[in-house]
């Protein structure tokens, strides 16, 4: 069942320690004083709100879950959040360290940005990651999540050990035809129109297959829509101008994708022109969200994924 969200923005505070510097020496203690009390440790609780600064100024939001390495990087997709990947976490955690990730303008990160491009997303990622500098890292990215994987892993190439999307990567290397784009433009102008609308109308008749479940498609398509649509709007038109061929030409760690057969099979051969080892998995009838619709077999096979990476 899909969880609730919250739209709102929190209240972030950030609180600085200040103190004191003396360019002095400080005296010794005196003959058996009893030495001043270590700081207390502060423990964060698992999955507890934290937050990482974006380059640009942006708080993001995230949550750590579990132990162990590598660390598992969810990322969601356009207009969701990283209550998407609850399933995940409740079985990734544990074996790996899970972080969830709430990139600008989603969940509970902060949307003051102008700049919404699938490059400054993936720089809110690696703001994240440096947050937690120790570990190999596994990127995990849903839908929009994929390409946003691959930006943050051009930032951070020493980390990053493979990449796995759902649903995510089909669009590598293809080249938009005059209808396509054409479709995409009158895509844009009914968002910018009636998100509300147009955004109910994309979800339940393009990302589901016939046979689904009408009231989990629903819960989608009512959450979805609540996005703010400064957000989503430009966040769609860069997702569809992104050009994957830069950050597939920088990456070598392997690349697969967890995919349904909604719209066709994949055409692996554009694809290995740019990623000689890309490779996919199929879950045949499911739909765009397969991560949520069969989370038992999408488990399996990212755990799969995460093991050879790390051979």
């Amino acid at each position: 069942m899909l969880p609730r969200r919250a739209r709102s923005l929190p209240i972030l505070s950030i609180l600085l320690a200040i103190g004191a510097c003396s360019r002095h020496a400080e005296a010794p203690a005196p003959a058996g004083a009893t030495p001043p009390a270590a700081p207390p440790v502060v423990h964060t609780a698992e999955g507890a709100p934290r937050i990482a600064l974006a380059p640009d100024g942006v708080h993001i939001d995230y949550r750590v879950f579990g132990h162990g390495e590598p660390l598992i990087v969810l990322i969601h997709g356009w207009s969701c959040d990283a209550n998407y990947w609850r399933a995940q976490i409740d079985d990734l955690k544990s074996s790996y360290t899970v972080v969830a990730v709430n990139l600008a303008g989603h969940g509970a990160s902060s949307r003051n940005r102008s700049n919404w491009t699938i490059e400054a997303y993936g720089a809110d990622v690696t703001a994240v990651l440096s947050a937690l500098p120790q570990g190999k890292v596994v990127l995990v990215g849903h839908s929009m999540g994929g390409p946003v994987a691959l930006e943050a892993a051009r930032l951070v190439p020493d980390r990053v050990i493979g990449i796995v999307g759902a649903d995510a990567f089909s669009d590598i290397g293809a080249t938009p035809s005059a209808t396509d784009r054409a479709r995409a433009d009158a895509f844009i102008a009914n968002l910018r129109k009636d998100y509300i609308g147009a955004t109910h109308e994309f979800v339940t008749k393009r990302l589901f297959p016939k046979n689904a479940d009408p009231a989990f498609v629903r819960r989608v398509a009512d959450d979805m829509a609540l996005a703010p649509p400064e957000v989503a709007v430009p966040s769609m038109v860069a997702l569809i101008d992104y050009d994957y061929r830069p950050a597939v030409a920088a990456l070598h760690v392997p690349i697969v994708d967890i995919e349904s057969d909604l719209h066709g099979p994949t055409d692996l051969v554009r694809i290995r022109k740019l990623a000689p080892a890309f490779r996919t998995q199929l879950m045949p009838g499911r739909g765009h969200f397969l991560m949520m619709e069969d989370p038992a077999v999408f488990n399996a096979l990212l755990r799969e994924d995460i093991a050879a990476f790390g051979k």
